[in-house]
């Protein structure tokens, strides 16, 4: 057999084995592995996604929460789990940030792993304890400039895109901040409503009920644009950081390995279940706005977000612990 029939054959196979790992998948229901627990936004938009993919797939798409470890639990499951896509991560923007926060990984987050699709991303909103001075974040900034020693800043935890985008609030207006970790964003809600901490940048989610009841007010939004929800809460950028812009994400990923026929199939489906009508609706009324992309856009875009906190943490000298 010469090289050019041994290509075409191979390249015969390889249709085949493709067009077989389709036909078979999913085999049993598929499960959606996420790295927060229950009430945050990775398990919000998991719970509105489940019965439309659910349908797609034919096979029931089960939910699993693994909190901690600011994601790594959940992805050190994936990676390590067989690539036929039966086990999928649901990863937040912490996923693009851990390379950069800690010093060993149990997985590498660029080879590791097959992107499947950025489902959505939503900004973030930088809430306030309604004893603080100023009705929005400019305000807020001179107030606490003339009172140095007294903030303190609450995140869900280090490593996390409520962090870094405090910290860049904190060290570009030269306020001097200290931060309070928590483990998941409603235990820092928890203390920005007690008071222990007088700011906290966080999904709308977690603290749209305490805006609307005055508990807390809001100050800013990590948005390019303001957002319909509130309209009047100026933007990070209108605040005095011009070009400002952040979004917290959802991206889908599989083992590295998992047959290109098999995240085609997944890609589509979730491509489809996020034009649902129902699915729009709830997601759009949290802030989430509903992104599909193929998977080559979903690998492009973590890495420019790794390159882009990676440059912030090294200019200020951010320390994650």
């Amino acid at each position: 057999m010469d090289s050019r029939t041994s290509r075409a054959a191979a390249l015969i196979l390889g249709a085949l084995l493709a067009a077989a790992a389709q036909a078979q998948f999913p085999a049993r229901p598929v499960t959606l592995v996420l790295p927060s627990a229950p009430g945050d936004p990775t398990d919000l938009i998991a719970r509105v996604l489940q019965p439309k993919m659910s349908e797609r797939l034919g096979q029931q798409l089960v939910v699993e929460n693994r909190p901690g470890g600011s994601g790594v639990i959940a992805s050190a499951a994936v990676a390590k789990a067989a690539p036929d896509g039966h086990t999928l991560l649901l990863a937040l923007s912490a996923h693009a940030i851990n390379p950069i926060a800690l010093k060993e990984l149990p997985y590498d987050t660029f080879r590791d792993f097959a992107p499947v699709t950025l489902l959505a991303r939503f900004p973030l909103f930088v809430g306030a304890h309604p004893s603080v001075k100023g009705s929005n974040l400019r305000e807020f900034i001179e107030a606490a400039k003339a009172q140095p020693g007294r903030l303190n800043f609450a995140s869900p935890g280090p490593g996390t895109l409520s962090f870094l985008v405090g910290e860049e609030i904190n060290r570009r207006s030269g306020l001097d901040g200290v931060h309070l970790p928590f483990k998941g964003g409603a235990p820092a809600v928890q203390a920005l409503l007690a008071n222990q901490a007088q700011i906290c940048v966080i999904s709308l989610n977690l603290m749209q009920a305490h805006f609307q009841s005055g508990r807390l007010k809001a100050l800013a939004v990590t948005s390019a644009k303001r957002i319909a929800q509130l309209p009047k809460v100026p933007t990070v950028a209108e605040s005095g950081f011009p070009g400002f812009e952040a979004y917290n994400w959802f991206g889908v990923f599989a083992p590295a390995a998992t047959p290109p026929a098999v995240i085609a199939r997944l890609n589509g489906d979730f491509a489809a279940a996020l034009q649902d009508a129902e699915v729009r609706q709830k997601l759009g009324a949290v802030g989430f706005e509903s992104v599909g992309s193929s998977p080559q856009e979903l690998d492009r875009f973590v890495r420019r977000e790794f390159e882009h906190w990676d440059k912030f943490a090294r200019e200020f000298d951010v320390k994650f612990d």
